[in-house]
């Protein structure tokens, strides 16, 4: 039973010609990074905030206020939309279930969405499909742990089934002794209802990410192999493409997405979390991590590195558009994270950075400063194929993300 809204949200005002409205549920900056490239295709957002400062709130005119727990309050704002997606991946089932009964069309559908919202499901899925996955399990025990480490070996990674991201809600265990406290909280509601995660602590080579786009139609696009660059569970940096990556690797890891995409029923963005690894003959193989049904923070690079950025290709997927030109448009285009430090006022920095270096590009997300937070991300780019331009460029985009952070001061 859902709990009607204490007030409805006005509807969006629509523009001449019928050119839909496209509703997004979540504030983040996700949303507000799909309003520029929405003015282009002569489109309408609606995003339904947490709260009037959010950060697509700032930006997107029409953004009410409202919990996206609340299936009356959802239902309420979403009839006035051509069409829902997400920003985040939180909504409850029963809310999505509503949405469908009510004939609202919903991107990614609620069967596809599950296999990023519950990691079980996915892993049950994956291994259902032959896609290569590290060696996992399920555990509602302690002896369930310890028949898995037996096989896989400690320390074994251990994740919370729901609700995690960004590091958060993994553990690398080297006992039992570690998941004490999460196996007590299984079988009671929560991210741990159904158990917890357990998956090999895969030796990877590095980490890579590879963004498709799928419409209802079933058209389909791919991006660049990618390599991200983690810091204490954050992604920080995104090499776009891969730098030496085998070109037998690159083929199948996209072909892999795809069909991840096509057999899950997915439309809008997918992104493809992987490790490279290297197979018992030597040759370089992956194992899919993670997915997220959404523009993703390995494909921000995009906005400006590719013929087609993530935000206008998901809209044109949601809306059954026909799909863009997902090709680089530089040799090499770096992606660096903005997070948070001790300097409260980023003003300043910004305008110092873009007098330093005019060919950066900055995107800040008008969140407030708070330590280890993601406030915003630069890029760079340069069309030198050599290798050896990497570095520079890297360099480059490091330097602007530690100096609006605070880490450097010149």
């Amino acid at each position: 039973m859902s709990t009607p809204p204490t007030s409805s949200p006005s509807p969006p005002l629509r523009a001449e010609g019928g050119f839909p409205v496209v509703g997004i549920v979540g504030g983040g900056q996700l949303a507000r990074m799909c309003q520029p490239p929405a003015v282009g295709l002569s489109l309408t957002l609606s995003v339904l905030a947490e709260a009037e400062d959010a950060s697509a709130a700032l930006v997107v005119p029409h953004s009410p206020v409202g919990a996206h727990t609340d299936a009356g309050t959802v239902l309420d704002w979403a009839r006035h939309c051509d069409v829902v997606t997400f920003d985040h991946e939180h909504v409850p089932a029963e809310v999505l279930e509503e949405l469908v009964r009510a004939g609202v069309p919903v991107h990614p559908s609620p069967q596809a969405l599950v296999h990023a919202q519950d990691k079980l499901v996915m892993r049950r899925r994956l291994s259902e499909l032959c896609i290569p996955c590290p060696a996992w399990a399920t555990a509602r025990t302690a002896g369930d742990v310890e028949e898995f480490a037996a096989r896989a070996g400690w320390p074994v990674v251990a994740k919370t089934p729901r609700g995690g991201y960004d590091g958060k809600g993994v553990r690398v265990c080297r006992s039992v002794a570690d998941l004490d406290d999460w196996l007590a909280q299984v079988g009671r509601p929560g991210a741990l209802a159904d158990g917890v995660l357990l998956e090999e602590a895969v030796d990877f080579t590095r980490e890579l990410a590879v963004l498709v786009a799928r419409s209802p139609s079933g058209q389909a696009a791919a991006w660049p192999v990618v390599e991200t660059v983690q810091t204490g569970g954050i992604c920080t940096e995104v090499l776009a493409p891969a730098p030496g990556l085998d070109d037998d690797l690159a083929r199948a890891a996209t072909e892999g997405a795809l069909r991840v995409a096509g057999e899950l029923g997915v439309t809008g963005v997918l992104a493809v979390e992987m490790f490279e690894v290297r197979g018992q003959d030597g040759r370089p193989g992956y194992v899919v991590n993670e997915l997220a049904m959404r523009p993703h923070n390995s494909g921000h690079w995009t906005i400006e590195g590719a013929v087609t950025g993530q935000f206008e290709q998901h809209l044109r997927a949601v809306l059954d558009l026909p799909l863009g030109d997902p090709s680089a448009r530089s040799g090499w285009t770096v992606m660096a994270n903005v997070l948070g430090g001790e300097h409260p006022d980023l003003y300043p920095t910004y305008r110092h950075l873009m007098a330093r270096d005019p060919g950066l590009k900055i995107h800040l997300y008008g969140k407030g400063v708070r330590p280890g937070r993601k406030l915003g991300h630069v890029t760079v780019f340069g069309d030198d194929l050599d290798p050896d331009a990497l570095p520079a460029l890297r360099e480059r985009a490091r330097h602007a993300a530690d100096y609006l952070q605070g880490v450097v001061t010149e």
